[in-house]
């Protein structure tokens, strides 16, 4: 995920004209992805992509990267191999999706070469736009949001010991927490064994980060969780 931080930072400081805070980014990666949670995504009819997202709230600048869930019907769930694609979100011209060759040698030297003709129109004396649309001098200072101020769907997936009553307590502590599901529903295959664990899959409505945290420590507190929950953010934008 660290070489999509770093291509985030710069269109964060195009996008909102702020500095560059490339380590003040949320940052996951995919190292915890499972192929158990690229099968579970594709039953739901989802797929599982990197996506760095920034977006300007009430209390800051909120920029994170991490493994997102989105429809498989959408333009951002088929870009594969070496293809990028930039969503931008305006006050005008509502949902633009642009869609192209992120690497490889021909996209690289373009980007190269882009850069050279900046440089030669910044010679003194010749009219040119700065890269960022406006002196550096003139970028913002960068300002924070609260991660877990992010609301959204959410995909939960919960190993526990097969136990009466636990299916019930899940849905309780989601409930004291004010989360609806949209979903829940338990994996277990017709020839395992009956000592070993269960998978519980969660599919939440809206809701906020923050709650869905305080819900997986509640349950944590409940003792029949067997290693750590997996919880991966669900995005259903209406363009991509």
């Amino acid at each position: 995920g660290n070489d999509t931080a770093h291509k985030l930072s710069l269109l964060t400081s195009l996008a909102f004209g702020t500095a560059i805070a490339a380590d003040d980014i949320y940052l996951e990666g995919i190292t915890n992805i499972s192929i158990e949670d690229i099968q579970a995504a594709s039953d739901l009819g989802y797929r599982i992509k990197l996506l760095g997202v920034a977006q300007r709230t009430d209390s800051g600048i909120e920029q994170r990267v991490h493994p997102t869930m989105v429809p498989h019907d959408t333009v951002i769930a088929q870009v594969d191999g070496v293809t990028n694609a930039v969503a931008i979100e305006s006050d005008i011209l509502g949902e633009l999706l642009m869609v192209g060759p992120g690497a490889g040698g021909d996209a690289t030297a373009s980007a190269v070469l882009g850069d050279i003709a900046d440089i030669a129109k910044s010679r003194p004396g010749a009219q040119h736009v700065p890269a960022f649309g406006r002196p550096a001098k003139a970028l913002l200072p960068y300002k924070r949001a609260r991660m877990q101020s992010h609301e959204g769907g959410y995909f939960i997936r919960l190993k526990v010991v097969d136990r009466t009553g636990v299916f019930a307590n899940v849905a309780k502590h989601m409930a004291e927490n004010d989360i609806s599901l949209e979903s829940i529903m338990q994996h277990s295959k017709h020839y395992a064994d009956p000592a070993e664990p269960k998978t519980i899959i969660l599919v939440t409505h809206a809701t906020s980060e923050a709650s869905v945290r305080k819900a997986i420590v509640s349950i944590k507190g409940e003792g029949y969780l067997v290693g750590e929950p997996q919880v991966i953010r669900i995005e259903r934008p209406k363009a991509w």
